[in-house]
């Protein structure tokens, strides 16, 4: 079955009807790392006999907040990893767009390797409005899934990308834990 291709991320996406009569099952899925085999598994089990076809979106994030990233590991006990975010800073732009091309490509590998349906897209530092342009361009997108570490700041004050989707995009959002089977 053909699918919309999914619009470059330079160019804005053109409104397609979206009465949903003959179009496929879209699921929107967005991801702040390469998804592994139990996040591939979890979505494919979202809807295992249904036809259904995956946008993948990772973004090139450079805004992370340093001191929410350092409570974020120390809250799980990782001491190693927030030090290490301290050393790190900031991320290059260049980097963080390589870096989120190949998160997308090993996504892509991961569904794929499931007979899953998928395609995908990298954003800038917000995916949210990437996320809405994909909802209302491709018919048939009525789902979004957000796969995250765990965040302890933006989880408990609902300013992670799953609770601002469920504030302003009007869909069903699932926001898995990246490795896990918890919901967040």
């Amino acid at each position: 079955m053909s699918h919309p291709a999914v619009p470059p991320v330079d160019q804005p996406a053109e409104q397609a009807p979206r009465d949903g009569a003959d179009a496929p099952w879209t699921v929107v899925v967005l991801t702040e790392e390469a998804l592994g085999l139990i996040d591939a598994g979890n979505i494919a089990a979202l809807h295992e006999d249904e036809d259904v076809h995956h946008v993948v979106v990772v973004p090139a994030d450079t805004e992370r907040n340093l001191l929410a990233d350092v409570l974020d590991h120390l809250s799980l006990g990782e001491l190693r990893a927030a030090l290490e975010e301290v050393r790190a800073g900031r991320p290059d732009p260049e980097r963080a767009r390589v870096d989120a091309e190949t998160a997308l490509a090993r996504s892509l590998e991961q569904l794929r390797a499931l007979g899953l349906d998928a395609e995908g897209r990298t954003s800038g530092d917000d995916p949210v409005p990437v996320v809405r342009e994909l909802l209302g361009a491709l018919p048939g997108a009525r789902e979004l899934v957000v796969v995250t570490r765990p965040h302890a700041v933006e989880d408990t004050f609902h300013t992670d990308w799953a609770s601002r989707a469920r504030d302003t995009l009007g869909v069903p959002v699932l926001h898995l834990y990246a490795g896990t089977t918890r919901l967040g």
